[in-house]
């Protein structure tokens, strides 16, 4: 088995070995994974923090060893909490990395870091003024950043930048944590999370106070929560159809 970790900034993964191909997620600074295949110019890898699977450009990331891999992961997790920040190498050379990104293999990298670190659990509360850095940031398939993020990227990073796991996509933070009966019992900072006419778990936001959600579509934004779904104030249309309301935390 081989081991990698992200050394730049933010980085596409994709669905297949192509630089055309969709892009699934990102790998910011710091995330470490396994690579499962190598070729001669992609990888697939799988991460250590979600077990999401994707392809990353070989030249995209730093090949490490088990060791390194197993004390990156077993460390408390540390994380850039500024907008954008840099690191910086022996060279002087910066290197920008966004909110979020993992500083752990950070003396790995031979970089130094002078920014704001977090590395707490905080209460509920706290994950509706995390989402606020978030708001406006414009919708990106497979984004993860406050430059393009997408709604599952968006409740991934909040909960992570408040020290909680969630898996990547809608579907599989849908298997996560209690399920509510009734919005009436929901919290602010529980998910909702809501369907298609399939029944297919396609979309993912934060509760507020006062029946308000926080997610991101077209670009983060806040909007009305009713028994039906996501009511845009903007069109004054249900946008999307609420499915279940999850407590993670």
């Amino acid at each position: 088995m081989q081991y990698g970790i992200c050394n730049l900034g933010i980085v596409p993964i994709r669905l297949e070995p192509s630089d055309t191909s969709e892009m699934v997620t990102q790998a910011l600074y710091g995330d470490n994974f396994k690579v499962l295949e190598q070729r001669k110019k992609w990888s697939r890898i799988r991460f250590d923090f979600d077990n999401y699977e994707g392809w990353i450009d070989n030249k995209q990331y730093l090949e490490i060893d088990e060791f390194n891999y197993t004390e990156i992961s077993k460390c408390e997790i540390k994380l850039s909490s500024d907008l954008i920040e840099f690191v910086s190498d022996t060279s002087n050379n910066l290197y920008p990395i966004p909110i979020g990104s993992n500083l752990n293999g950070i003396e790995l990298l031979n970089h130094t870091f002078e920014g704001n670190i977090i590395s707490q659990k905080n209460k509920k509360p706290q994950v509706i003024d995390t989402s606020f850095l978030f708001l406006n940031s414009p919708y990106l398939w497979g984004g993860k950043t406050p430059f393009g993020i997408d709604c599952s990227g968006f409740t991934q990073m909040v909960y992570k930048l408040n020290g909680y796991k969630l898996l990547r996509d809608a579907s599989q933070q849908a298997s996560q944590g209690e399920a509510l009966s009734f919005i009436e019992e929901s919290e602010p900072g529980d998910l909702a999370f809501f369907d298609n006419a399939e029944g297919n778990i396609i979309h993912v936001g934060i509760i507020m106070e006062d029946n308000y959600i926080i997610h991101a579509h077209g670009k983060v934004r806040i909007d009305r929560l009713d028994h039906s779904g996501i009511y845009n104030t903007d069109k004054n249309i249900h946008t999307h159809k609420l499915r279940v309301i999850k407590k993670i935390i």
